[in-house]
């Protein structure tokens, strides 16, 4: 019998920054545009957040291809520089929304994150583990400067 994908995924990250500077890129758009998408090639077309519970986000990036994606999704928690939590769709998929937490605490050299995607149902194009870890990848870069 066939394994289906896993229904979460979770992922430990270091960022070698503050956690004031790790939360607004989390959570301003400005900052959003210049690391989100799983493509190192990609490029953020637009980016609309609305951060409070009841909010919503759309972020649309395109991938080196010239491929445009678009993810939307709501604001269920915002704890002020500690935790986000929202559901998370593709505006190309039909799936039922997916859930996305993220937690962040200093540390002695920058900021410890908790990152869980949850409650993945249903076929997707995409490979959620990989694509999260290559954009924690670019978030890096942004932040170191």
């Amino acid at each position: 019998m066939a394994e289906g994908p896993a229904s979460s995924i979770t992922i430990h990250h270091h960022f070698d920054a503050a956690q004031n500077a790790v939360w607004h890129a989390w959570t301003d758009p400005a900052i959003v545009d210049r690391w989100w998408g799983s493509d190192p090639d990609g490029v953020v077309t637009s980016a609309a957040l609305d951060v409070r519970p009841g909010g919503r986000f759309v972020i649309s990036f395109q991938d080196s291809s010239g491929d445009v994606h678009t993810c939307t999704g709501e604001y269920l928690r915002v704890e002020e520089m500690t935790e986000l939590e929202f559901t998370w769709s593709w505006l190309s998929e039909t799936n039922t929304p997916s859930r996305v937490t993220v937690v962040l605490a200093a540390d002695e050299t920058g900021t410890r994150m908790r990152f869980v995607h949850g409650e993945l149902r249903g076929v997707s194009g995409h490979d959620y583990a990989q694509g999260w870890r290559r954009t924690f990848s670019k978030l890096d870069r942004v932040l170191a400067g």
